[in-house]
């Protein structure tokens, strides 16, 4: 590659980059409709803002001659269409794909990591490649391919991260970017806050639904805090009312009135539900408070940040174009190039201190989100009440069925074999004194029968409870299935004493059913971290699989909710489509620091 050409391209890759800029513009645009209520266009800007991204890959590998492949998560699949005709998304049914198959590109769009890179890439590209035409001048070839391993960085796929390798810098400017995203989340907040209000004063009967609607702007302000700054901030709100019951008359009664259909009572019972639960108003207390208080705390970063990258334009992009002197506020003018490298550590001073202190900031903004959105102690125990009401329900049910498979194998398996090694010890006996050979071929297939009869005995009863749970303890059982499991499994963690039984059989089934669904949906590799803290068992599951788990769509990952909750534990289960999926389940229990027996030591090497 000739100079020449070399700087023919550099111009190219310049121009190319300032429409970047309009891709920003399009992006901020939609977001900006997002905020008010219109969510179709966000999704599509940042899918059409790829096909500039493709087109710089593209160029970075024909004038760079750097590989660039393309950094995206799997697009997600296509509805399927069930049996009756509806098409099913989680808990809901709809009689179109249209809305699920925007809502699954929608999230899938907006979770990739690749997203905000490409975000990033999109705002400094244009500034880096002001300069990439004098620097070609200058390096030729050499400098080209130094900008496609810049395109690389940004455009292309990452590998997996290091701990504390090189991460110092990308925390913080993470964590400035949280910042701004919960400031982002909590002006949305307001301006529904703003709307609710409108609609109690003069719209009182649509209240609720609308209430209702926008509490999914709270949720998600919860969700994310939680998912950047690792500060998790529960529902608040009240359990809702049960359905009306008629009176013995067979009318429906709300407060003095009385009706023939359910319909006025159900939503009386709806409205006085929102409006006298706390957390109503506190969420809109939350959305003129938050707001301000992200502001104040982002402010300061965003100044110091701001101002440090303007001064470094000014000194080194600036002043080298426009060949004068150049100022920043409020420095001395600078003229040369000695100045500009006097008054480079300063501007870098700055844009440290704006970012070091990022993540503690972003960890109080998340906090303080928590006073506000996260549930009360009296919010705490209506939900405890009313999640024990339906656990109730589950674990009777669960135990009814459990107690009938027991009884179905029993009866159809093992008490079969018994009757028919019955009939062959009456035949043994008919048989010992006129033909001795064919008693003790009907003696020899007795043993053998009772030795299957055994085995199918220890299997049923394994399944009730396994003995090595009994004999090691959970952790080496847990050991044990993994090394039952197709697949590398490696274990992890440790536990400072003996589980409480039914917790070790509870956590035990679950890990195996999660083994069991990673095998069965493609993974290859997982990871099994088992620990104890705060009264609390945790066993987190990571599988290397293709994602898409969801618990509304199968009856195992249900099954372990229901199990879960019968001891008040829950599973947390994140699975992206493309993968990784990561099941987090937690069990409060108690845990006996001084084992009883020396075989439920967890340190045998013969587990």
């Amino acid at each position: 590659m000739t100079y020449l050409r070399a700087l023919g391209r550099a111009c190219a890759l310049a121009a190319l980059a300032v429409v970047s800029w309009f891709d920003v513009l399009v992006e901020l645009v939609a977001f900006a409709l997002l905020c008010v209520g219109l969510v179709f266009f966000l999704g599509p800007a940042i899918e059409w803002a790829r096909h500039r991204s493709a087109t710089a890959r593209t160029l970075a590998a024909r004038w760079c001659g750097v590989e660039i492949e393309a950094p995206y998560r799997p697009e997600p699949p296509e509805p399927v269409r069930e049996r009756d005709g509806w098409y099913r998304d989680g808990n809901t049914l709809y009689k179109r794909a249209f809305w699920i198959r925007w809502n699954r590109r929608f999230t899938w769009a907006m979770e990739d990591p690749a997203a905000g890179r490409e975000f990033g890439w999109q705002c400094l590209n244009p500034l880096v490649t002001l300069l990439l035409p004098v620097a070609a001048l200058l390096g030729g070839p050499v400098v080209l391919r130094g900008y496609g391993r810049w395109t690389r960085w940004w455009l292309g796929p990452r590998p997996a991260a290091v701990p504390g390798q090189g991460r110092w810098l990308h925390r913080r400017l993470e964590s400035l970017g949280h910042q701004m995203g919960i400031l982002a989340l909590g002006a949305v907040l307001f301006v529904f806050s703003l709307w609710q209000l409108v609609v109690i004063a003069f719209a009182l009967p649509v209240a609720a639904p609308v209430i209702l609607w926008t509490r999914s702007i709270t949720d998600t302000l919860r969700r994310e805090a939680g998912n950047w700054t690792g500060v998790r901030i529960a529902r608040p709100y009240l359990p809702p009312p049960s359905l009306p019951v008629p009176r013995p008359d067979g009318l429906y009664q709300a407060g003095k009135q009385l009706y023939e259909e359910p319909f006025w009572p159900v939503q009386h019972a709806r409205t006085r539900w929102v409006l006298h639960d706390r957390a109503t108003w506190r969420d809109m207390a939350g959305g003129a408070l938050i707001p301000l208080v992200s502001l104040l705390l982002v402010l300061p970063s965003v100044a110091l940040v701001g101002r440090g990258a303007v001064g470094l334009f000014t000194l080194w992009v600036w002043r080298p174009f426009v060949s004068s002197p150049a100022t920043w506020w409020p420095f001395p003018e600078v003229s040369t190039h000695f100045g500009a490298a006097v008054q480079t550590p300063v501007a870098l001073a700055m844009i440290v201190a704006g970012v070091a202190p990022a993540t503690w900031l972003a960890r109080q903004q998340a906090r303080f989100v928590r006073v506000w959105l996260g549930p009360t102690d009296a919010t705490r125990l209506a939900q405890r009440v009313e999640r024990l009401k339906q656990t109730r329900t589950d674990v009777t049910v669960t135990q009814a069925a459990e107690l009938r498979r027991i009884e179905r194998d029993l009866h159809d398996g093992i008490q079969s074999r018994l009757v028919a090694m019955g009939m062959k010890l009456g035949a043994v006996e008919a048989l010992v004194d006129t033909d001795p050979a064919a008693a003790k071929r009907l003696a020899a297939e007795l043993r053998a029968a009772s030795s299957e009869a055994l085995t199918e005995l220890r299997v049923l009863i394994r399944g009730i409870h396994p003995p090595v749970l009994s004999e090691r303890g959970l952790l080496d059982a847990v050991r044990a299935l993994a090394l039952d499991s197709p697949l590398k499994a490696q274990v992890t963690g440790s536990l400072p004493g003996r589980v409480e039984e039914p917790v070790e059989a509870c956590t035990y089934f679950a890990v195996s059913e999660l083994l069991g669904n990673a095998a069965k949906h493609g993974a290859v590799r997982v990871s099994i971290d088992v620990g104890f803290a705060d009264d609390q068992l945790t066993v987190v599951v990571t599988d290397d699989g293709k994602g898409g788990a969801n618990p509304a769509l199968g009856s195992g990952l249900r099954g372990i909710e229901r199990r879960l909750g019968g001891f008040d534990g829950r599973l947390t289960l994140t699975s992206p489509i493309g993968g990784p999926t990561t099941a987090t389940v937690e069990i409060p229990c108690q845990i006996d620091p001084e084992p009883s027996s020396p075989k439920t030591s967890t340190s045998s090497e013969t587990a």
